[in-house]
């Protein structure tokens, strides 16, 4: 009587899920062999190759962008209001506030374990001595924060972007230099990264020397909506290709050969 209360409640089921008889319900035959599953039993992927979390270049040390750098950054971002304003279109007061830039960290979280795009404030390890502005300024563990850069992948064509800026009191000091140099290595080991490239304004002329500096070639100038008020609306498309083999002194393999290469 049990066996048959079983039977009756499985037919039920059956008819309920497929809506046909338990008599008419389809019967799934053998596994068909691996190269033929349209959903391979392959093992999850894992998680997206990230680069390292802390980077030496030269005077700085490149760490991961945490939480506890978000006051250090809002007070740089706001002594550097009138430095960065003409370039950056998120240089406005809101970004000098805390908050701000608590929001700011949780999403660079994001990015980097998703493995679209890579953070790091740059700390100067000997800053040298005091500019005028140094009451802005703020110490860090390892040294004094300077200014923040990132890796930003487009996984379509393999490129990974540089973008980088520094604190008012501390440029003309090589910073964003040395950090675009070693991040060029890191980007260049990211799988898929087939060429590393740094965009900027034509009038940001500062900027522009960054890749200039380290033998990156100008691949283009292009139109583009103006962003920030100093902008004139022509973007420089710099790139540095592996496949064209090595550039001039200063490079970021460090190998000497053609130079100035525009």
């Amino acid at each position: 009587m049990i066996l048959s209360s079983l039977k009756d409640l499985v037919r039920r089921a059956a008819r309920a899920f497929l809506g046909r008889p338990y008599s008419q319900a389809v019967i799934l035959g053998p596994m068909p062999a691996a190269a033929e599953r349209p959903f391979p039993s392959e093992p999850l992927p894992r998680q997206p190759d990230c680069p390292p979390e802390q980077v030496a270049a030269g005077p700085l040390v490149l760490r991961r962008l945490q939480a506890g750098d978000a006051g250090a950054i809002a007070v740089a971002v706001r002594t550097s209001l009138e430095h960065l304003r003409p370039w950056m279109p998120w240089a406005t007061p809101g970004a000098a506030d805390l908050r701000s830039q608590l929001v700011r960290v949780a999403e660079a979280d994001e990015l980097w374990e998703s493995g679209t795009g890579f953070i790091y404030v740059m700390i100067a390890r000997d800053p040298g001595p005091p500019g005028p502005d140094a009451p802005g300024m703020v110490n860090d563990p390892d040294g004094e924060f300077v200014g923040t850069i990132g890796l930003h992948r487009r996984l379509a064509d393999g490129a990974v972007e540089i973008g980088y800026w520094t604190v008012a009191a501390r440029t003309r000091r090589g910073y964003a230099t040395a950090a675009a140099q070693a991040l060029t290595q890191v980007a260049l080991a990211l799988p898929g990264a087939r060429r590393v490239e740094i965009h900027c304004d034509e009038a940001n002329t500062a900027s522009a020397g960054v890749p200039r500096k380290l033998g990156y070639r100008l691949d283009r100038v292009e139109e583009h909506e103006k962003e920030a008020p100093g902008e004139r609306g022509r973007r420089m498309i710099w790139v540095w290709d592996p496949a064209e083999g090595p550039r001039a002194t200063g490079s970021p393999d460090g190998r000497v050969a053609r130079g100035g290469s525009r």
